[in-house]
């Protein structure tokens, strides 16, 4: 058995993305974006249903451009789950909005409806529904879309993590909102380097996007300018490689379910780790996540042997720059048990079979 150290995380690159930014180069392209990203723009769309999707240079900035082309402004609050990563409140706090944190339901991690309806005020503009790795919410994404049509607000979906996954009524995560982000950074199931798009089935909403992406202009390339408008273009190397990527994305999603399907199986009867469920009817696990006993020493045993690990996201009103003395139960839980195993999609089999052993070797001992 091969004993090179297991990372948490890689991406995968093959000879199809080299080709492709070759076959560019060879091209004397401008780089910037312009046909490959519309080709890039256009299978995202196909894939997940929507009418309209826009590509920026990451995820953080497709999901400010989404509260942005959805009317926040400054001084707006936005109900974001406590457990989430860092750029889901930044990407609304970096234009003066409010970041108001809610805690998220023990089994999914999604942000939990009933504290949301407590928590929402006179100035609550919107919700950013975080699909914490590709998982939906028990409550039914429904009942989001039924709260927010009462109340006026907004739903913007995070599905940085979601690719791939699907709500039980066929939608594609992150379709239900008025809009959805999506990430392509170096973890993610396909991954362009850095990336993120933003789709929608809503042209107004598309039109602002494509304004505030490139400087406000009337339209590409010239100098005239009736709207307020940023720097956000993706580039066509990116583009090329995003391609190659989506081409692979159906038998990624396959492995991932198969990769949760071994990781379960091997460690069902370790009473001291607990994967969170998932639907793989439905959805694709981005990591595989859980919660265990003795995180801090799990992950010095593993990486003894090896074999490499990441701690899950801690309590983001916890984090000083966020710091409040609120207390989320399950947020709290996850920032002190919550571990992330080994999860690139090349993981073999045999390399699953090691880590699983290794952890049952921990707790044994």
């Amino acid at each position: 058995m091969n004993n090179d150290f297991i990372m948490q995380m890689q991406p995968l690159f093959g000879s199809e993305e080299k080709t492709a930014i070759n076959d560019y180069m060879n091209e004397n392209g401008f780089i910037t974006e312009y046909k490959r990203t519309e080709i890039f723009e256009n299978m995202i769309a196909e894939y997940t249903g929507s009418k309209h999707c826009i590509v920026v240079n990451n995820g953080t900035i497709s999901l400010t451009l989404a509260a942005m082309a959805a009317g926040i402004k400054q001084g707006d609050e936005v109900l974001i789950p406590n457990y989430t990563m860092i750029a889901t409140p930044n990407s609304v706090r970096i234009f003066g909005a409010k970041p108001v944190f809610v805690d998220v339901e023990k089994e999914t991690l999604c942000v939990d409806i009933e504290l949301v309806k407590n928590a929402i005020t006179d100035k609550t503009k919107a919700i950013m529904l975080v699909s914490a790795n590709g998982r939906y919410p028990n409550s039914g994404i429904k009942e989001f879309e039924k709260l927010c049509k009462e109340k006026n607000l907004v739903l913007i979906e995070d599905s940085a993590q979601s690719l791939g996954s699907f709500y039980p009524d066929g939608r594609h995560v992150g379709t239900a909102g008025h809009l959805g982000s999506f990430s392509f950074s170096a973890p993610k199931i396909i991954s362009t380097g850095q990336g993120g798009a933003v789709v929608t089935d809503d042209d107004d909403m598309a039109f602002n996007l494509r304004r505030l992406k490139d400087f406000g202009r009337s339209s590409g390339g010239n100098d005239v300018h009736e709207y307020v408008g940023y720097n956000f273009k993706f580039t066509e190397l990116q583009a090329c490689i995003g391609i190659e990527q989506m081409k692979k994305l159906q038998s990624r999603v396959d492995r991932k379910k198969d990769i949760y399907r071994k990781y379960y199986d091997y460690l069902k009867d370790v009473k001291e780790i607990r994967l969170f469920n998932h639907d793989l009817d439905n959805t694709s696990p981005w990591f595989i996540d859980c919660i265990c006993e003795d995180r801090n020493k799990l992950i010095e045993y593993l990486k003894n042997d090896l074999i490499g690990t990441r701690e899950m996201y801690p309590p983001i009103n916890k984090q000083k720059i966020y710091y409040d003395d609120n207390f989320h139960v399950n947020s709290e839980l996850v920032g002190k048990k919550g571990l992330w195993l080994p999860s690139a999609v090349q993981l073999t089999d045999n390399q699953i079979k090691r880590i699983t052993n290794s952890i049952k070797n921990f707790y044994k001992n």
